[in-house]
């Protein structure tokens, strides 16, 4: 079968490997649709990839197929896995865990002292097919098409966020970075009843996306001063989302907040920053951070199935596995254009 393989930093190689075996306790899933992520993006940056030693929960080691936003159709169930049968259509949580660990055992598999992603730390999804755990599938309404279904897992990561936030109806909430998390974040923060949703960034086309799918208000932060703009216009928002990683953006979404407001880093930040942490002691404001996402798959998909969260408006491109390099990775790094780019594994 064909896949999308790491192999080193901007080392991604489509070839031809060996299609998987099905194997007792595990699942065979046709893939169909595969979103490429930020993570992907660090992937192909040379970072996050397991290198060097197998993960312990995977077994599993780069060179590794890439792709973790996934939706397909069940092709074979393995020994012992009940609730599945061939031909069920299916989203991919890919989270890893280990089971064992008191987070695990606590219902937090998201902070498991083992956690990891298929795609990242095991074999993923720009391929053919894949072999995953039954507890990773979850079935998918009629209604739901299998692209928009690919979108389920980073609409999780914003939705979580959302939900562990102290956001309540009625408030206002700022969103820094209009990247597909931050978009997300939009449509989950607007489904949980935000009155004004602010989005910044520095890209009048992602402004432009992020208004399309719910911001009242859009700041483009090189050309005005999004915290004065902010606070000015709100007198301070109860929740920032911090969506783009960066040490501007964290700060800023600091200074933006009401008293006793809140703070939400959803963003990945690999390496260390300064915080100017003044704003946050003095006006008694939190500051939450989140990692992937626990026990919202169900939930997200019945928004998505009822129409209250319509996520297809941040897929931008489509894209046949064998340009994932060239119309992929490296477009997404170039064209701020872009949102989700998704990739077809059955072309």
């Amino acid at each position: 079968m064909k896949a999308a393989v790491w192999y080193a930093k901007e080392d991604i190689r489509v070839e031809y490997i060996d299609e998987p075996v099905v194997r007792p306790g595990k699942v065979k899933v046709k893939i169909a649709w595969t979103g490429i992520c930020g993570s992907d993006l660090h992937a192909y940056h040379g970072h996050v990839v397991q290198v060097n030693e197998p993960h312990p929960v995977s077994g599993e080691m780069a060179p590794l197929t890439l792709g973790h936003e996934s939706s397909g159709f069940i092709v074979e169930v393995g020994e012992g896995v009940t609730g599945f049968t061939a031909g069920d259509r299916v989203a991919i949580e890919p989270m890893l865990r280990c089971g064992k660990c008191q987070s695990c055992k606590d219902g937090n598999p998201n902070l498991c002292d083992h956690i990891g992603f298929i795609g990242l730390h095991g074999n993923g999804t720009f391929a053919e097919y894949a072999i995953v755990d039954p507890y990773m599938l979850h079935k998918l309404p009629d209604h739901i098409e299998m692209d928009e279904a690919a979108l389920i897992e980073p609409t999780a990561v914003a939705f979580h966020a959302v939900k562990l936030s102290q956001q309540k109806v009625g408030d206002k909430v700022a969103v820094f970075g209009a990247g597909p998390i931050g978009l997300l974040t939009i449509i989950s923060a607007k489904a949980a009843g935000a009155s004004q949703i602010i989005a910044v960034d520095i890209s009048s086309e992602r402004l432009a996306l992020a208004a399309k799918v719910g911001a009242t208000a859009v700041i483009d932060a090189t050309k005005e001063d999004a915290v004065q703009s902010i606070l000015a216009n709100t007198g301070g928002v109860d929740v920032a989302y911090e969506a783009a990683g960066a040490a501007s953006t964290v700060n800023n979404a600091l200074a933006s907040l009401r008293k006793q407001g809140e703070v939400v880093i959803v963003s990945i930040i690999p390496n260390p920053i300064a915080i100017d942490i003044n704003p946050l002691t003095i006006k008694e404001a939190k500051m939450t951070a989140t990692i992937g996402y626990r026990n919202v798959y169900p939930q997200v998909i019945d928004m998505i199935a009822s129409g209250t969260m319509n996520v297809k408006q941040i897929i931008t491109k489509k894209i046949p596995l064998d340009k994932i390099v060239e119309e992929g990775f490296q477009t997404l790094i170039t064209d701020k254009a872009q949102a989700k780019i998704l990739v077809e594994l059955q072309a």
